[in-house]
């Protein structure tokens, strides 16, 4: 088996890599038990060899890994890399650098929105893949030759598929296209969950400030004592649970036992005492400082069909020019241009989005371009 299970093998390989122009990346990982995603297997592949690496196995050093991650002279192709990279981060502080989406390429060259893998390897590489071990349990040992070929697959066709759509972007000039969305996933700020902002994952429609503080407090506890105890958040309190506390704000162990998922023994212990902690400390503070409810975005009247006519022009001309409408344009975005026209400070009126579907945005919302149907088709007419 291509299997890594040595740091003097690891050392070698990563050397070889390292002379590369770019390496294709994966991990396995298991995160159902925990908070932080537990690192069991590392594929590394070249332009000829590629190998998994057990990052498990006794007395392995990774160091000769991270080096290779943090080489500005190989480029790291991962596809859909969030995950991955959020793995690296939290071993090493680091982002691999530079580093190539393939996912987001896709969406670049007209793959569709958020396009998985298998779908790029059926596609770009005309291949199928072997699902068997997708869901394998990748923490135990030994691993099966099965486990490391299907593994190596993630890294095999990821060359071929990362090389077309390199040659694709370099044909339309697009390379630039990706700077944006390749910041922010090599940013390591991405990765790095702030307790104090994570009551703004949790759907609760409110409009009262005091509801949120209460839920902004209760979900910062939750969210350290998650990363303290490294487990699943709905392990220490299930969101709805949180919500639930938010709108009632209960006072005491008897009246937060009565919340849904609250048990005698979790009010009465320490998860009660520290939760009711938190609920006094929203109460207690100054409301000026309470988080305030998002402001309702309420359209001029008749504002809505232009709305909906940006949305038949962004689809028309993404489709035309084969980009997902995801990097384009959001329905914020549609809904300040048809309030603001030139003046909305939005991404698509900027940069290559801009060429591609504000000019005409604009065009459209000051009465400059109609829409119209010929046959099966829209057609764009210069009013000027």
């Amino acid at each position: 088996m291509e299997l890594i299970t040595d740091t003097q093998t690891l050392s070698a390989f990563c050397d070889r890599l390292a002379t590369e122009r770019f390496v294709t990346v994966d991990t396995e990982f298991m995160r159902e038990k925990t908070y932080w995603p537990q690192l069991c297997l590392v594929q590394l592949g070249g332009e000829e060899e590629a190998r998994c690496v057990d990052v498990l196995a006794q007395g392995i050093d990774l160091q000769p890994l991270y080096d290779l991650m943090d080489n500005s002279n190989v480029l790291k192709v991962f596809h859909a890399a969030r995950q991955d990279v959020e793995i690296f981060v939290k071993l090493t502080g680091k982002t691999p650098t530079p580093m190539f989406d393939t996912q987001v390429a896709a969406m670049v060259c007209g793959f569709g929105e958020s396009v998985g893998y298998e779908t790029l390897v059926n596609t770009i590489c005309k291949k199928n893949l072997d699902k068997g071990s997708r869901f394998t349990d990748w923490s135990k040992r030994p691993l099966t030759e099965r486990q490391v070929t299907y593994a190596l697959g993630d890294v095999t066709h990821l060359r071929t598929i990362y090389e077309r759509l390199m040659q694709k972007l370099e044909k339309n000039n697009r390379a630039g296209w990706l700077d944006e969305e390749m910041a922010a996933l090599t940013n390591p700020s991405t990765y790095i969950v702030d307790p104090e902002m994570a009551w703004k994952r949790l759907k609760a429609r409110t409009k009262s400030s005091k509801v949120l503080a209460v839920l902004r407090e209760v979900a910062a506890w939750r969210e350290r004592e998650a990363q303290r105890k490294d487990m699943p958040r709905n392990r220490v309190i299930r969101d709805d649970a949180i919500i639930e506390i938010a709108h009632h704000t209960p006072k005491d162990a008897g009246a937060l036992e009565r919340v849904r998922g609250m048990n005698k023994a979790i009010a009465q212990g320490r998860y009660g005492t520290e939760v009711l902690a938190a609920i006094k400390h929203a109460l207690d503070m100054d409301p000026a400082d309470y988080p305030q409810p998002p402001a309702k975005k309420d359209l001029p009247k008749g504002l809505g069909p232009v709305v909906d006519l940006l949305k038949v022009l962004l689809k028309f001309n993404c489709e035309h020019n084969d980009v997902a409408q995801k990097l384009v344009a959001n329905a914020s975005d549609l809904e300040h241009l048809a309030a603001y026209g030139a003046n909305a400070d939005v991404p698509c009126l900027k940069g290559w989005r801009r060429d591609l579907f504000g000019d005409a945005a604009i065009k459209l919302q000051e009465g400059k371009l109609a829409l119209a149907v010929n046959g099966k088709h829209i057609k764009l007419i210069d009013v000027d």
